[in-house]
């Protein structure tokens, strides 16, 4: 170094803080880099990508390849400063030179390339890539010589070094990422992924249509009460039912009943032959289960029952894909049946109405591991059935009871808040 003139030894200098500025910054961009992003890279066939996945596999011999080169440059980068301060200013201006020199590497050896390599990972990450392969070959020796003693300590408290740390997501995790994705991901498509992850939270009593608002045909009723029934009914598929709805013998769908009324053949005995066999469900099933298991059966239907096989409810597909795509109404408080506003504005809701329509309508957030129906929780929280006029608050939700029958709450009125943007 004595040889070195002064300009070379600060162009020395220079170099060397601009390479400790490369390890520091292709090391963050690396070990930040979205591993989903880089595996999708290199499935498409990009080489950076590639080679960079490569290097993580082992990231105990990249962090080592890098820390050596760093440390390495930062060394020499401080033997240079204490040379070129001997020559400035002696042996006085060495502790001058060690603080500006530690200031100097601080802002432009370390901090400022590792905020632009979280910033932008990749832009260092694929480039860096290209070097450390090929520096990895040639140093491997020495990288593997310090890697046998730091895997040797990390074993030593239980630590397994090889491979990279672990991609897997939870649930929660996954739910945290869709709801997090922004521009990236579609509002309505980002709405749909997050009720797909809640499918699992839910069972089938959470979406069932109650036994007691199941509309069917009893076999039993004459031909005029079938087709009035048929014509009052909303669905295309009816439980089929000999005398009570707990003996249910098929489903039939409607077009088939009308048919059968046009040809004169609407017997008992034509409706259970046209009828299909009952599918049913156990109470309990996830949502998401569920779903599978309609569609390996090829069902639409399911009748929902109890560990006593009591018929309980009903459920259907259309149900299930109406909790991952939503109503396709402006308000959501103008989708449901079960919720009808008023001329005042206030809202008249059906006590049937189940706690997770009534959330996603009004976006609510009412605990649905409880009670399944507004009626449900009303009655868990006043212990008693209250009387009509009777006010009260759930979750700081005021409203009032407008009508009971049947030891059930049948209608409450509720004034709507004004929605907060950003909640679902």
């Amino acid at each position: 170094m004595n040889d070195l003139s002064l300009p070379g030894l600060f162009f020395a200098l220079f170099v060397l803080i601009g390479l400790s500025a490369f390890f520091s910054g292709s090391e963050t961009a690396l070990l930040t880099m979205n591993r989903y992003r880089l595996k999708h890279l290199a499935d498409q066939g990009h080489r950076g990508a590639r080679i960079a996945r490569r290097l993580l596999d082992r990231p105990d011999r990249l962090i080592g390849l890098i820390l050596l080169g760093n440390n390495f440059v930062n060394i020499m980068a401080s033997s240079l400063g204490t040379v070129i301060a001997l020559r400035l200013g002696g042996e006085a201006a060495i502790g001058v030179a060690a603080g500006l020199l530690t200031l100097v590497i601080l802002i432009f050896g370390e901090v400022t390339p590792k905020t632009y390599a979280t910033l932008h990972p990749e832009r260092l990450a694929f480039p860096a890539a290209y070097i450390y392969a090929p520096l990895l070959k040639v140093l491997y020796p020495i990288v593997w010589l310090v890697n046998l003693f730091t895997n040797g300590l990390l074993r030593m408290v239980g630590i397994v070094p090889e491979g990279g740390p672990p991609t897997d997501l939870s649930r929660e995790e996954l739910r945290t990422v869709v709801s997090e994705a922004g521009a990236m991901i579609p509002e309505r498509s980002r709405s749909m992924l997050l009720a797909i992850l809640d499918l699992e939270h839910a069972t089938v009593e959470d979406i069932m249509i109650p036994r007691n608002d199941v509309d069917g045909i009893d076999i039993q009723d004459s031909e005029d009460e079938i087709l009035q029934t048929i014509r009052n009914t909303s669905y295309t598929r009816l439980p089929l039912y000999d005398g009570s709805i707990d003996n249910v013998v098929g489903v039939l769908h409607s077009r088939n009943a009308v048919h059968a009324l046009l040809e004169n053949r609407l017997t008992k005995e034509h409706l259970r032959g046209i009828a299909r066999e009952p599918y049913f469900v156990p109470e309990g099933t996830p949502l998401y289960q569920q779903m599978l298991n309609f569609q390996r059966a090829k069902q639409q239907v399911g009748l929902v029952v109890d560990e006593y096989g009591d018929f309980l409810g009903l459920i259907t597909m259309t149900d299930l894909l109406e909790e991952i795509v939503g109503e396709f109404t402006t308000d959501p408080a103008d989708s449901l049946s079960e919720i009808h506003r008023a001329e005042d504005g206030c809202l008249l809701i059906d006590g049937s109405i189940s706690v997770r329509d009534l959330n996603r309508a009004l976006r609510w957030d009412l605990p649905t591991d409880g009670p399944k129906t507004l009626n449900g929780l009303i009655l868990e929280y006043m212990e008693t059935i209250p009387e009509p006029g009777t006010s009260l608050k759930l979750q700081e939700h005021p409203m009032e009871i407008i009508q009971t029958a049947d030891n059930a709450v049948r209608t409450v009125k509720i004034v709507p808040h004004p929605v907060r943007k950003g909640r679902r």
